[in-house]
């Protein structure tokens, strides 16, 4: 599913900027549809004044490969062409004088709160989001924490599965409450890289590790104390016998 969605909103994003849609808030303004006296009043919110251009593809992919099945290399290898096939398309259009961010300028004048306009919701974002969980999901399940937490015994398999759950909605949350700085397009793109890496990296793969090793002390502690007390008992009858 991971890699379904990720390439699935890749292609959105191609076909967004191949079709130019228009999103609504501004599109009511500047059509020719409707007289200046006529224009329907379209409530707005925070979500909804998007600067990318409004479509949505839904894409099925029969082939791809399971995260499990994947190695490394093909994680990596999808990232840069995903992430570089995209950028370049950008480009080849720039140099054609066709500006693919001509939505954020809709965005910015028709959108009723200034505000509420952010560099989080640009094409650009959501690829850069993409590529990050991609890559972080990649170094997660090849990583040496996720096959050593992957060989739980069954004794306690349940009760791992619940620990880490919980421990990873507890960790989501504190993600979450980290807000990435806005005021410079460069180093929000690089840090929204890296935290979006950074979460399937710790759910995956951290968060597990530790479930794992925590678990595994008290059955270590249990066994040493099996192995005092049949010494003591061993020591115990060769006095018994001695005597």
């Amino acid at each position: 599913m991971i890699w379904v969605a990720v390439i699935g909103d890749w292609f959105n994003l191609i076909f967004k900027w191949i079709l130019f849609g228009h999103r609504p808030y501004w599109w009511v303004h500047e059509t020719v549809i409707y007289p200046n006296q006529s224009i329907p009043r379209l409530e707005q919110f925070p979500i909804t004044c998007e600067t990318g251009p409004g479509m949505l593809v839904a894409e099925g992919f029969e082939h791809t490969p399971s995260i499990q099945t994947a190695s490394l290399k093909t994680y990596i290898k999808a990232n840069v062409f995903l992430f570089f096939s995209a950028f370049g398309f950008y480009l080849v259009l720039k140099l054609i004088d066709i500006d693919l961010l001509w939505s954020v300028p809709k965005a910015k004048k028709w959108c009723t709160n200034p505000e509420w306009v952010n560099i989080d919701t640009t094409p650009f974002a959501g690829l850069v989001r993409n590529v990050g969980v991609f890559f972080g999901l990649g170094l997660s399940i090849h990583s040496e924490m996720f096959v050593m937490s992957c060989k739980v015994k069954c004794g306690y398999k349940g009760s791992f599965k619940i620990s880490c759950t919980a421990a990873s909605l507890a960790v989501l949350q504190l993600y979450d409450r980290i807000k990435i700085p806005t005021h410079t397009e460069y180093l929000f793109y690089t840090l929204s890289f890296c935290k979006s890496a950074a979460i399937p990296l710790t759910v995956v793969a951290l968060v597990p590790y530790c479930i794992h090793v925590l678990m595994k002390q008290p059955e270590k502690k249990t066994s040493t104390e099996v192995m005092v007390n049949v010494g003591l008992e061993n020591l115990g009858a060769s006095r018994l016998y001695c005597d």
